[in-house]
C-alpha cells in the first residue's frame, strides 16, 4: 500500500474494475467459479429461470434484498471515508450511488405490489450472516488479521476499505451473473416472463472494485462472501416442487440411485495410458544396464520412449480415420440407437486392435505394482470429482452406489486414484494387468475394451442388482466410447467438449442440451402438470463444463 495521495496526484493503487488490474477480480471470479455454479442450480434460481417461481417466494427474496442493499449502501459510505486517495473515493462514491439505485428499484417492486414487504418478511438467517460478516469486516474484525481496535492511521483505514469492497464484490457480481445467465430464458414462450424486469435490472456488469494489495486477505473475504451468497439463495423458501436437487425426489425407501462414470479425462486431467507409459519409461533400465536372468526382460528407457511415441501416433491417426469412417453413414433425422450401436462396431474393432498392438509390443512389461499404486495416489483428478463422489457415498439420505467403467489397462491405477477420502467403496470395472510376483508381464486381462463392452457391463450391473427398488441411472462420460452408456442411462451427462462425440452423436440424431437449460424445461413441465420423469434412450444428452454442475444438480450446494 502507498501513503495517502495528494489531491493533485493520480492514484497508484490498482483498482478492481480499472484497466490496470484486469487479473485481480477475474482471478477471484475464476477461482470461485464453482460457487457461482451452485447458485444457478438452487431451486429458487431454477424456478426463476423457468418463469414459474411462486410470487410469494419472489416477494420474500426481494424483501431480503432490501435488507442487503441497506447494509451495502452504509458500507460504501464507510469505505469511501476510509479510502486514501481521490480516485478510489470517486469510484466508491459511484458504486454507492448504484447500490442506492438498486435499492430504489427494489422499493419500486414493493410499491407495485402495494404492501410493505420488508416489514412482512423479517430478515432471515442467511441475510443476517452476510450483513454481520460485512459489519465485522467494516470494524476490522477479520479472521487472521490483527486489529488494534483503533483505526489510527490512513494505512489501516485504507486496508479496511479494500477488505470491505472485497467482501461486497461477490454479491454484486453474482447478481449480474445470474441476470446474464437467465436472459436466454426470458422468451421461452409468448406469455412473457413474469420476472423479466428484475432479471434485466440484474444484467449489469457487476461492481468489481477492490485494491490490488493485501490480496490474500481480500481473496479469503471474497470466498467467504461467495459462500454466504450461495446460502442466501439456497435458503429462499419455496412453496412448489422442484427438479433440483435430484436426490430430494429419490426416497431411499423406494429408490436406488445408480451412478456410472467413465474414468479417463472424465475424472482425470490426463489419460491413464499416458501415465502408465511414463511409469514404464521412468522405471525402465538404461540401455547399458544389465538385467537379471530372473527378471522379466524389459526394453531400455530410450527404446521404450521411441516405442510409445510410435504407438501413440498410430493410435491417434487411426482413431481419427475410424471416426471419419463412422461418419460415412447417412445422417438420420430421428434418433437411431440401433444404427449407432452397429456403426460403433468399427470403433470396437479398432480399440481391440490397438490393445493387441500394445500387448504385442511389450511396452507394459516389468512395471511394478507398487509404482502403479504410487502413481495412482498422485494422479490429478478433475476439480470437484472426488468431493462429489465423497458426498454421494457419505450421504445417509441417499440410497446410492457408484460404478466406474473404463478402458484403462490397469484397474489398480484407478483404485489407487480413488483410495483416499473413503472412495475405496467405488466399484471399478476396467481391464487389469497380469502380474508375476507384483511385476507386470505385459499382458492385459481384457474386460472393458469397446463401447459394446461398456454398455454390456452397464446392463449386467443393473440386471444383477435386483428389482426390490426403483432404479434411476446416471452416466457421466466424455468420449465416443461412452455414447451407448450415456444414451441408455436415464440421465446421460457429457462433461467437456469432445468434437468427435458431438459429430458422431449428431450423425445418429442425438440432441445435446446444456444441463441448466434442460432443467429449466423440466421445471416448466413439472409445475405445469406434465411428466418430468427421466428415461433412457430418449436421444437427449445433457452437457456440462465441470463437476460442480453435476454436484449442484444431483446434491445441491
Amino acid at each position: 500500500m502507498t501513503s495517502k495521495a495528494s489531491p493533485s496526484t493520480k492514484s497508484t493503487l490498482p483498482l478492481i474494475g480499472s484497466n490496470s488490474e484486469v487479473g485481480i477480480s477475474r482471478r477471484f471470479w475464476i477461482k470461485f467459479k464453482r460457487e457461482s455454479t451452485f447458485v444457478m442450480y438452487t431451486p429458487f434460481v431454477l424456478c426463476l429461470a423457468a418463469g414459474n417461481l411462486k410470487l410469494d417466494s419472489f416477494r420474500h427474496c426481494v424483501a431480503q434484498d432490501v435488507h442487503f442493499l441497506k447494509a451495502f449502501a452504509q458500507a460504501y459510505i464507510m469505505a469511501e471515508e476510509y479510502a486514501d486517495d481521490d480516485d478510489a473515493k470517486i469510484l466508491i462514491t459511484e458504486l454507492g450511488k448504484k447500490a442506492v439505485e438498486a435499492l430504489k428499484m427494489h422499493y419500486s417492486f414493493v410499491q407495485e405490489w402495494g404492501s410493505d414487504l420488508v416489514k412482512e418478511s423479517p430478515i432471515n438467517s442467511a441475510t443476517v450472516k452476510y450483513t454481520n460478516f460485512l459489519s465485522a469486516t467494516l470494524s476490522g474484525k477479520i479472521e487472521g488479521v490483527k486489529c488494534t481496535g483503533k483505526l489510527a492511521t490512513p494505512f489501516e483505514k485504507t486496508k479496511l476499505a479494500a477488505y470491505t469492497l472485497g467482501a461486497m464484490t461477490p454479491c454484486m457480481r453474482l447478481y449480474a451473473f445470474i441476470g446474464k445467465e437467465l436472459q436466454p430464458f426470458l422468451h421461452l414462450d409468448d406469455r412473457g416472463h413474469p420476472y423479466k424486469k428484475w432479471i434485466d435490472n440484474c444484467s449489469s456488469e457487476g461492481f468489481q472494485v477492490c485494491y490490488g494489495e493485501e490480496l490474500d486477505v481480500i481473496e479469503k473475504l471474497y470466498q467467504q462472501a461467495m459462500k454466504l451468497e450461495i446460502e442466501f439463495f439456497a435458503s429462499q423458501p419455496l412453496m412448489q416442487p422442484t427438479v433440483v436437487p435430484l436426490f430430494k425426489a429419490l426416497n431411499p425407501a423406494e429408490w436406488h440411485l445408480m451412478l456410472f462414470s467413465d474414468f479417463d479425462v472424465t475424472c482425470t486431467l490426463v489419460d491413464s495410458s499416458a501415465m502408465l507409459a511414463e511409469i514404464a519409461i521412468l522405471t525402465a533400465p538404461k540401455s547399458d544396464q544389465a538385467q537379471s536372468e530372473t527378471q522379466i526382460v524389459r526394453m531400455s528407457s530410450a527404446d521404450l520412449r521411441n516405442a510409445w511415441g510410435v504407438l501413440s501416433r498410430e493410435y491417434t491417426e487411426e482413431y481419427e480415420q475410424c471416426i471419419e469412417n463412422i461418419l460415412q453413414n447417412e445422417k438420420v433425422e430421428k434418433f437411431n440407437y440401433e444404427g449407432l450401436y452397429k456403426a460403433l462396431e468399427l470403433l470396437s474393432d479398432f480399440e481391440k486392435g490397438a490393445n493387441a498392438r500394445i500387448i504385442e509390443s511389450g511396452v507394459l512389461k516389468g512395471i511394478n505394482l507398487e509404482d502403479v499404486k504410487k502413481a495412482g495416489e498422485h494422479m490429478l483428478l478433475q476439480d470437484g470429482c472426488a468431493s462429489f463422489f465423497q458426498k454421494i457415498v457419505q450421504n445417509d439420505n441417499l440410497n446410492a452406489e457408484v460404478h466406474v467403467l473404463s478402458y484403462c489397462w490397469c484397474g489398480d491405477l484407478i483404485r489407487s486414484a480413488f483410495s483416499s477420502g473413503g472412495l475405496h467403496v467405488l466399484n471399478i470395472h476396467a481391464n487389469e494387468f497380469k502380474y508375476e510376483e507384483s511385476i507386470s508381464t505385459g499382458e492385459i486381462v481384457q474386460k472393458v475394451e469397446t463401447p459394446g463392452n461398456k454398455v454390456q457391463n452397464f446392463s449386467e450391473i443393473l440386471e444383477n442388482h435386483g428389482n426390490d427398488k426403483k432404479k434411476l441411472t446416471v452416466y457421466i462420460g466424455d468420449s465416443v466410447g461412452d455414447l451407448l452408456c450415456l444414451l441408455k442411462a436415464d440421465i446421460g451427462i457429457v462433461i467437456g467438449s469432445s468434437p468427435s462425440l458431438r459429430r458422431v452423436g449428431d450423425q445418429f440424431g442425438v440432441s445435446f442440451i446444456p444441463l441448466f437449460q434442460g432443467l429449466v424445461r423440466k421445471q416448466k413441465e413439472y409445475v405445469e402438470g406434465s411428466s418430468s420423469n427421466w428415461r433412457g434412450l430418449s436421444g437427449v444428452l445433457y452437457t456440462v463444463s465441470s463437476w460442480a454442475e453435476i454436484h449442484a444438480f444431483i446434491l445441491g450446494p
